[in-house]
């Protein structure tokens, strides 16, 4: 006797919800989701959270997937997968936006052990349970994962898996320090946690953080096949499980500890030590909770927080438009321009770079080779990059590009000359910029007919580390070009951010008093490493003396020259001896410091332990110079307020990132005592710590301040 099929196939079933989609069914082989058996009936949890372009936990995601995960334990099914509907990837994380409304440790804590129970109730479903991972997969994103049987990701360069709440000055809070380590071992999953980094999906097979990488043509198929299947999960490697046992642990703790205290100072950054202790104590879910409420609450992660969320409203302005340019023509091969012709060329636009020596040419495209093999791994995108990056000598590229970037020597008349060349050959709609670092536009746009098509491009060196690059508006800058500037540098993944054009702009005249008072100081006899040290230990990422070294004497000399005249700003003589001599710092070999063939300053054992002189406030000279600068842009209306003075001192140079930025930091410290701190400076060693006007205007630091 025959059995009629349409009375044992179910049809598809679902329930939506504000965020979450439920759905029962499978996959036929053609990819595409059909009436199922009961036997055979798969569910697919679809996250696509209303209104915004990547998904995050909030309480209201979280809230709903527990009343479906409810809905899920009471069904006979093959098993459940979990997926995103947003293009941009998985889930990116929990909603950090609702981090400021937590004010109680406790409360904190509270929220975690809530989330880490909607994940046991996932991990805890009677059927085995799939992650179909595309694109970022990040924080609670990866925790969530971590709670299912079986993680699938896209072979895809956009897959990303990570757990980088160490960056808000976090860790893991949904039991991803106790689920990590069981899946990959104890040493992979440390170095995750602890530096925060996001690996490829290819990586994470290797690592065993995802059980299988597939095109996106078999994804769903390749995830249901796993409910059919069932493989044993998958079990770390013995020697990295070995790791974990109880006697071993607190030596490899205290080995670890000192390695992280080279990288970061745990009064300053107490995450990545919460981690291993968390690890070294074989922590439970719930103390792992009670940690990140502590975390949560302190100043560190206050500040880290504020700073992700103004990096993000940077990217929301630069998203804001379209840019519609596709091809890009770099003038001045030397390590800035060849950077920013590397980068735009790594995010899929054509870009040709003119140099008039071909020797320098031939040295950017073995630079442009070194950096894509490292960025992409895989040697058919490595190709494809050195296609889109065309050597240009003659400039045949000017009349083809939308956006035409100079990037030659810091000085005014050449720059002016070769913008007035390339004005005449650039097509009308082009966009002209110069990447100039100090230079005001109204200077440079002398020699154009049509000043309002120049705007300036100022990135920050390295090009691929610094995420900043200041869009300098000039006097007759068309808001269509700003826009375009905007838009474009966001979509090379930097961060824009207005400046108006004045001398050294916004991050450079900020700098460069603490650069200079790090000479003056070296011209009272204090030595360069002290000099550093102390910057160092206040929170910079390294000293000024090491730092002029990097970016070049050559280029502090020129910046320092354009800020003389217009700020007052005296111009060192021995800064201007060296480069005369030719020390121009890490480039030459010879700066301030000596360096090896590593880059690294060459130090004397008396050099690395000479103690700070008592009497000379080394720390408190050179960060009033910096804050009493950042006032004065802000009182002349150099950016639009104190978040744009955080977000470009912190992206551009790396100011201290646990203090928020310098004007966060100053309003920590009161403007009543800076004013008195720069008067009582200013009467010991001179007018250049007269305090700013700025201080005694209290009002100047509410301008456009995000809420603490």
């Amino acid at each position: 006797m025959s059995v009629d099929t349409a009375t044992v196939i179910r049809p598809i079933e679902r329930t939506v919800l504000r965020h979450w989609r439920l759905e029962f069914g499978q996959i036929d082989s053609a990819g595409r989701l059909v009436g199922a058996a009961p036997d055979e009936e798969v569910a697919f949890l679809t996250l696509d959270v209303a209104g915004e372009s990547a998904n995050v936990l909030s309480r209201e995601v979280m809230e709903e997937l527990d009343r479906l995960l409810g809905e899920l334990a009471t069904r006979h099914l093959r098993g459940v997968i979990a997926r995103s509907d947003k293009p941009s990837g998985f889930i990116a994380g929990a909603d950090v936006r609702e981090f400021g409304k937590i004010d109680d440790a406790a409360q904190a804590a509270e929220l975690a052990r809530g989330g880490q129970q909607v994940l046991d109730r996932l991990a805890g479903l009677p059927f085995p349970s799939v992650a179909l991972i595309h694109g970022f997969c990040l924080g609670g994103g990866l925790e969530l994962a971590l709670a299912c049987t079986y993680r699938v990701a896209l072979d895809d360069p956009g897959t990303r898996l990570g757990v980088p709440e160490v960056r808000l000055g976090i860790h893991p809070g949904f039991a991803g320090t106790v689920r990590l380590p069981a899946l990959i071992g104890h040493l992979p999953a440390l170095e995750l946690m602890m530096t925060g980094r996001a690996v490829t999906a290819r990586r994470a097979r290797r690592l065993g953080l995802v059980d299988d990488v597939v095109p996106e043509r078999h994804a769903l198929y390749a995830a249901q096949s796993f409910l059919t299947r069932r493989p044993k999960p998958r079990r770390p490697a013995w020697y990295h499980r070995a790791l974990g046992l109880r006697l071993l642990r607190p030596p490899v703790a205290r080995l670890l500890a000192r390695r992280l205290r080279a990288q970061a100072a745990p009064h300053h950054y107490p995450a990545p030590y919460r981690i291993l202790d968390l690890w070294r104590n074989k922590a439970s879910p719930a103390t792992e909770a009670i940690s990140l409420g502590e975390l949560l609450v302190g100043r560190t992660s206050r500040n880290l927080v504020h700073l992700f969320l103004l990096a993000e409203e940077l990217k929301r302005r630069g998203r804001t438009h379209r840019h519609d340019i596709e091809s890009v023509h770099v003038v001045g091969a030397g390590v800035m321009g060849a950077d920013i012709a590397i980068w735009a060329a790594a995010h899929g636009f054509r870009v040709t770079l003119q140099d008039q020596q071909p020797e320098i040419l031939a040295r950017a495209v073995g630079r442009a080779y070194k950096f894509f093999q490292r960025r992409f791994k895989d040697e058919r995108l490595v190709r494809e990059a050195l296609d889109r990056l065309v050597p240009d000598l003659a400039g045949h590229g000017v009349r083809r590009a939308d956006l035409i970037i100079e990037a030659i020597v810091e000085k005014a008349e050449p720059k002016r000359e070769l913008l007035r060349r390339v004005e005449a050959l650039a097509r009308p709609h082009a966009v002209l910029a110069s990447n100039t670092s100090s230079i005001p536009l109204e200077t440079l746009a002398q020699s154009l007919r049509d000043p309002s098509r120049l705007v300036g491009l100022h990135f920050f060196n390295p090009v691929a580390r610094m995420q900043l690059v200041e869009i300098v508006r000039g006097k007759q800058t068309a808001e269509a070009v700003l826009d375009r500037a905007r838009a474009w540098t966001a979509a090379i993944d930097r961060l824009p951010l207005d400046v108006k054009s004045s001398p050294g702009f916004l991050v450079n005249r900020v700098l460069t008093p603490y650069l200079l008072e790090s000479v003056k100081l070296l011209e009272e006899g204090v030595l360069a490493p002290v000099i550093d040290r102390a910057a160092v230990d206040f929170g910079m990422p390294m000293g000024p003396i090491e730092l002029a070294d990097t970016v070049g004497l050559d280029i502090c000399l020129s910046v320092a020259e354009t800020l003389a005249g217009p700020l007052g700003v005296p111009v060192p003589a021995e800064l201007r001896e060296y480069v005369a001599q030719g020390r121009l710092g890490k480039k030459t070999g010879r700066g301030f410091y000596r360096y090896d063939a590593k880059g690294r300053p060459k130090l004397g054992w008396r050099a690395r332990r000479a103690p700070a002189p008592a009497h000379v406030p080394i720390t408190e000279r050179l960060v009033l110079r910096l804050l009493n600068e950042a006032m004065a842009c802000l009182r002349e209306g150099v950016v639009a307020g104190v978040d744009d003075i955080d977000a470009g001192m912190v992206y551009g140079t790396g100011f201290a990132p646990y203090l928020g930025g310098p004007m966060r930091y100053a309003q920590s410290l009161g403007t009543t005592g800076i004013g008195h701190s720069l008067y009582r400076l200013s009467q010991e060693y001179g007018e250049r710590f007269a305090p700013d006007p700025g201080w005694s205007q209290p009002e100047l630091l509410l301008r456009h301040a995000t809420p603490a």
